[in-house]
């Protein structure tokens, strides 16, 4: 099996999860719900802070990290022999700062963790999500 690294950082407000949809100019899993995601370069918590920088207009100032849950394994399923190990991050948005969406991702919805399952996300997600909420008690 092959591993590829990348990093899900979810954005709390008010007790709701940012949720973004994945534009058709992305590579994979187009018109998909995720978190803010993006291929592993470097240290987990700066690649994190940088990718929600860039896709939503958040700076790390606005940010306070809730929790960093050990790494969750995920098969490709599309790619057969491949494996994503994602780093999940939960942050508490402390401003009312507005998102500023990127090329990414076209859309954007403020959702309760609860209602995710009503989304067509990305594999795993729900897996990466419950590592953030269940290991910090949030």
């Amino acid at each position: 099996m092959e591993q590829r690294q990348a990093i899900t950082a979810f954005v709390r407000r008010d007790g709701r999860i940012l949720l973004v949809r994945r534009s058709n100019q992305v590579g994979s899993f187009q018109g998909f719900w995720s978190g803010i995601s993006g291929y592993l370069e470097g240290e987990p918590l700066t690649h994190a802070l940088r990718e929600i920088l860039e896709e939503t207009g958040i700076p790390s100032l606005d940010l306070v990290l809730v929790h960093q849950a050990d790494p969750v394994d995920i098969a490709d399923r599309v790619r057969v022999g491949i494996v994503w190990r994602i780093h999940p991050f939960l942050f508490d948005l402390t401003s009312q700062r507005q998102v500023q969406l990127d090329w990414e991702n076209d859309e954007l919805r403020w959702i309760l963790p609860q209602e995710l399952g009503d989304y067509q996300t990305v594999p795993g997600l729900d897996r990466i999500l419950s590592a953030c909420l269940c290991d910090s008690g949030a």
